[in-house]
C-alpha cells in the first residue's frame, strides 16, 4: 500500500470508529478523584456512561473523544493529497495497527 492510500485507509478507520462511539460532550466526574467515569453529556442534558479510567488518563480519554476524529480525518485525507509529511504517516501506521516506524 502507497503511502496516500494508508493515509485514506487510517481516515477511514478513524471515521468508523467515531461512528460507532458514543458520540456527545465527553467529560470528567465521579465521586472518587482516584477512579474519575468519563461520561457523555448530550445536547438534552442528559449523559451516558462512556468509562472508567485512572485519575492520570481521564483526560487523555476526554481529550480523544469522537470529537475529534473529524479534524484528524480531514488532516489525513489532505495530507494524502499532497507530500507525506511522516507525522502523518506516522499517525495513519498506529491507527492503521502497523508500527509508527521512526520519524
Amino acid at each position: 500500500m502507497d503511502d496516500a492510500a494508508l493515509l485514506r485507509a487510517a481516515a477511514d478507520r478513524l471515521e468508523q470508529l467515531a461512528a460507532r462511539t458514543t458520540a456527545g460532550s465527553w467529560e470528567t466526574r465521579g465521586l472518587l478523584a482516584t477512579r474519575p467515569e468519563v461520561v457523555a453529556r448530550w445536547p438534552d442534558g442528559s449523559t451516558e456512561h462512556v468509562a472508567e479510567a485512572r485519575a492520570r488518563t481521564a483526560e487523555w480519554i476526554t481529550t480523544l473523544s469522537p470529537a475529534l476524529a473529524g479534524p484528524l480525518v480531514g488532516w489525513l485525507r489532505s495530507a494524502a493529497r499532497g507530500p507525506v509529511a511522516p507525522d502523518a504517516l506516522a499517525l495513519a501506521r498506529l491507527v492503521t495497527g502497523g508500527p509508527a516506524a521512526v520519524l
